[in-house]
């Protein structure tokens, strides 16, 4: 049996934490069954966004007409946008198996490992044994057990991917950040989307305003039912049949095809952690402390796997910190309170931080809201609808938490997530210059409206 003085399983955030431990001399194993480089760049956020990316050019031709420009999408080549998607995928695998091939130092198990006793995994017959063991091997689509579910050819997150044409119409199972980002990609493209949310609003981790606003744009492009509980799925001439229980009453959907995004689980089950003696919770994700290790001295679990905050820039930081920990015994704990997330829907969502709720159970807040319209850029474009809310601690204007919906969410936060990298304070804000006009002036608008 083969001993290395780390194991790390997955390749996505995993890699981090194999370029600083060969760096500093160890002898490293790789266990990853593929494709390389994890969901992100494979069946997440990268090709996601690659086809976000083109939808969101259609409806800013759509949306031209408000300001007076006339325009219309002549044609959609979404065999074009999806083989585009597909070889910049298949480029990058090819990339990575190149650098891992000349890794010094590195062991690349190619294949499902599963725990068969502590500290040690089986792959493909093979075993090896670990000083320290990382475990990065993030999740996969939750298939919830609704009947007739096996019976008919669904898609998911990943499976979509590989479609050839467009479905001519589409029904979404879920109403999280994979539904409401494929909605509004499918919507593009010429599908006819339903969207069935069982629960009461879109987004659950979004502030209510925000899901309102949101459910409210996506209507003016496809159907959106909350409060619509999938029973059955059949087969039918239009293609599938939901059937759903919405107030008390059946109602029937159809449409050619169905996307399942109901939500992720752990792949802990399929690595047998309980074999080297890992605790996972009741939802199956590994439990940490609060530096990211498990119950096992010297095994980890990043990203995914510890279900903790599922993207790719907090595992890649998680990832860093394991590393420090593993190579130089430096020990730091994980701060999530600054972490951000972005939602690539239309329109774009971005938070940070605590929302209003949560912030009221153990701080005195102020809250200030701001629409884009406030601002001269946002009035230059016509932005009536997006707004910016923040939560301050109300003693010491420390920021608690900011959530924007709205065009360029995603980058106009930065500005927030690194005042509370910070230490929070409005201050850091204001001493900044803003440009004038920019859609950026948001940010200190908003944060005075709460001071």
């Amino acid at each position: 049996m083969r001993e290395y003085d780390a194991i790390v399983i997955g390749s996505g955030c995993g890699l981090n934490i194999v370029n600083e431990a060969l760096e500093h001399g160890q002898d490293v194993a790789l266990v990853d069954q593929g494709p390389l480089g994890g969901t992100c760049p494979n069946v997440g956020c990268i090709p996601s966004k690659m086809l976000i990316h083109a939808a969101d050019r259609v409806v800013e031709a759509v949306e031209a007409n408000r300001l007076g420009v006339q325009m219309r999408v002549e044609t959609v080549d979404f065999k074009f946008i999806m083989e585009r998607m597909r070889r910049f995928v298949k480029e990058n695998q090819a990339q990575m198996k190149k650098g891992l091939s000349h890794a010094e130092g590195l062991d690349f198990y190619e294949g499902e490992g599963q725990f068969v006793d502590e500290y040690t995994m089986d792959v493909k017959g093979e075993q090896i044994r670990g000083k320290k063991i990382f475990i990065a091997s993030g999740s996969r689509p939750i298939v919830p057990p609704i009947k007739g579910l096996d019976t008919i050819d669904y898609l998911t997150n990943a499976s979509l991917l590989q479609l050839k044409t467009c479905p001519r119409s589409l029904i979404i199972i879920g109403g999280g950040y994979i539904a409401v980002e494929y909605g509004h990609f499918f919507a593009a493209m010429g599908s006819k989307v339903t969207m069935l949310e069982m629960a009461d609003r879109l987004v659950l981790a979004e502030e209510p305003e925000i899901s309102k606003l949101l459910e409210e744009e996506l209507k003016q492009r496809m159907e959106v039912h909350t409060k619509s509980l999938v029973q059955e799925f059949r087969k039918s001439d239009a293609g599938i049949t939901v059937v759903t229980s919405e107030s008390g009453a059946q109602k029937e959907y159809a449409a050619e095809s169905v996307l399942v995004a109901t939500g992720r689980r752990s792949n802990a089950d399929v690595l047998k952690v309980d074999k080297t003696g890992v605790e996972v919770n009741a939802r199956g994700w590994i439990k940490v402390d609060e530096y990211l290790e498990t119950n096992k001295k010297g095994i980890y679990a990043v990203g995914d796997a510890n279900g903790t905050q599922m993207f790719t820039h907090v595992a890649n930081r998680e990832a860093m910190l394991v590393a420090d920990a593993a190579v130089h015994g430096t020990k730091t704990k994980m701060d999530y309170s600054a972490a951000p997330h972005a939602v690539y829907s239309h329109p774009q969502i971005a938070s940070v931080g605590m929302k209003e709720e949560e912030a009221r159970k153990n701080h005195k807040i102020a809250v200030g809201r701001a629409s884009y319209f406030d601002t001269a850029q946002g009035e230059a474009m016509l932005e009536r609808k997006g707004f910016a809310k923040a939560i301050l601690e109300e003693e010491t204007n420390k920021i608690l938490g900011f959530h924007i919906i709205g065009p360029y969410a995603p980058i106009i936060i930065q500005e927030v997530v690194n005042a509370m990298a910070n230490g929070g304070d409005i201050d850091y804000v204001g001493r900044a210059m803003h440009i004038h006009p920019s859609i950026t002036e948001i940010v200190p608008r908003v944060l005075s409206e709460a001071a």
